[in-house]
C-alpha cells in the first residue's frame, strides 16, 4: 500500500506516478502506455493549437479509459523587438554560413502557445480529469472556468513563495520542481536562477508551507528517488527523463544517443535554446554562447532562428542545435517499454518503503 493516497484518490490512478508532460518529446503513445500501467498520463499542449490538442485527447480516449492530465504553458507572449531579434540572428550568422544556410531568409516562427480562451473552450468540451499549468496560472477568469468543470488542477512551483501563491489561488496540487529537473524551469515569481532550490531541499519545505498535496519533480528516475520523495512528505512524483529512454518517446536520434551516454554532469540550465531557462544535455551552441546568454531573445523567440540550424545538422545525426531536455538523474533511466517502466518503478518503490 502506498503511504499517502491523496494523489491516487484525487486523480483516480493506481500509482502516484505522473508522466511529465514533455512538449516535443512525446505524444499519445507514451501517455497511453503510462495510463494502462497505473500511472497518471499526461499530454503536453504548449506546441499545439486548440484543435490539435482536442484531437490528441480524442486519440487518447479511443485507446484507454485511464485518467488524463493535460498541460499548458502560462507565459506572456513576447512583444517583437526587431533590434533584439536582429542581434540574435547576427550572433548565429557564422553558424548559418558554416552550414550554407541563407542568413537573410525569414526567421521561422517558434510556436509556444499559452493557455487562452480557445484552449479553455477545448478543455470544457473534452473534460480531462486533470489540468496542469507551467509558469504560473492563466488569467483568473479562465482558471475559474477550468475549476468549474471539476478538473483537478496542478501547477509547478520552484520556490516556497510560488507554492504559497498557487495554493492561495485555488490550485489543488503543487508540483515542486527542483533545480535538477529537465526541461523548462517553471519559475514565475522571480527570474533569479541563483535562488532556485534542489528537489530534496524544496519538497519538504513546500510540504510544510501548504495544505494541498505536493508532487516531487526533478532527479526522480528510479525507485529510490520515489521512496525518498515520499519520505520527505510528497504525495506523488512526476517523472520525465526516465520515460524519455522508452521506445514510445518521440525524440531525435541525437537526443536518444545523449540519453544512452548520460552522466551526472552532462546537463546545464540554459536559455539559448528557447529564451527561457531549461535543463538539457550540453551541445555546441550551449558551449559556444552560454549556457546563459543575455543576447537570447525572450521565450520562445530564440528557438525560431535556431530552427534551420537544427534541421540541417540533426539530419546528419548531430544535436548541436537541438534542445535535448533531460534532468540530472537521466542516467538512471532504462530503455524499456513505458508500461514496464511504470510497473517496475511502482513495485520497487513499494518494496523500499516496506523495508524489503
Amino acid at each position: 500500500m502506498w503511504p499517502d493516497r491523496r494523489i491516487i484518490d484525487l486523480c483516480r490512478v493506481k500509482h502516484p506516478i505522473v508522466l511529465a508532460p514533455m512538449a516535443g518529446a512525446m505524444d499519445v503513445e507514451l501517455a497511453v502506455a503510462v495510463a494502462e500501467s497505473g500511472g497518471l498520463a499526461s499530454l503536453p499542449f504548449a506546441m499545439l493549437d486548440a484543435d490539435q490538442a482536442g484531437a490528441q485527447i480524442a486519440a487518447f480516449r479511443r485507446r484507454t479509459r485511464g485518467p488524463l492530465n493535460v498541460n499548458f504553458f502560462c507565459h506572456t507572449p513576447p512583444e517583437l523587438n526587431n533590434a533584439r531579434e536582429a542581434r540574435w540572428c547576427e550572433v548565429l550568422k557564422p553558424y548559418y554560413q558554416e552550414f550554407d544556410i541563407d542568413p537573410s531568409a525569414p526567421v521561422p516562427t517558434s510556436m509556444r502557445m499559452p493557455f487562452d480562451a480557445a484552449f479553455c473552450e477545448m478543455v470544457e468540451a473534452t473534460r480531462p480529469e486533470v489540468v496542469s499549468f507551467h509558469f504560473g496560472l492563466p488569467p483568473e477568469a479562465l482558471f475559474k472556468r477550468v475549476k468549474a468543470i471539476g478538473a483537478v488542477t496542478m501547477s509547478s512551483a520552484t520556490t516556497v513563495a510560488e507554492a504559497r501563491w498557487l495554493e492561495a489561488r485555488g490550485v489543488d496540487v503543487i508540483i515542486a520542481q527542483g533545480l535538477e529537473a529537465g526541461g523548462h524551469r517553471g519559475m514565475f515569481l522571480s527570474d533569479d536562477l541563483a535562488a532556485q532550490v534542489g528537489t530534496f531541499a524544496l519538497v519538504p519545505q513546500i510540504v510544510d508551507a501548504v495544505e494541498v498535496p505536493v508532487i516531487a519533480a526533478g532527479a526522480v528516475s528510479d525507485a529510490r528517488g520515489i521512496a525518498a520523495a515520499l519520505m520527505l512528505g510528497a504525495a506523488g512524483v512526476q517523472i520525465g527523463s526516465a520515460y524519455l529512454h522508452c521506445p514510445e518517446a518521440k525524440i531525435s536520434a541525437p537526443h536518444r544517443a545523449a540519453l544512452a551516454a548520460a552522466q551526472d554532469g552532462g546537463t546545464r540550465v540554459t536559455n539559448v535554446m528557447t529564451g527561457r531557462p531549461a535543463r538539457g544535455f550540453i551541445n555546441r551552441v550551449m558551449r559556444d554562447l552560454g549556457p546563459i546568454s543575455d543576447v537570447a531573445p525572450e521565450f520562445p523567440l530564440a528557438a525560431g532562428a535556431l530552427a534551420p540550424l537544427r534541421s540541417r545538422v540533426e539530419a546528419a545525426g548531430s544535436g548541436d542545435f537541438t534542445p535535448m531536455w533531460a534532468g540530472q538523474a537521466a542516467a538512471l533511466g532504462r530503455a524499456l517499454p513505458a508500461g514496464e517502466v511504470t510497473r517496475k518503478l511502482a513495485a520497487d518503490a513499494l518494496a523500499l518503503l516496506a523495508g524489503r
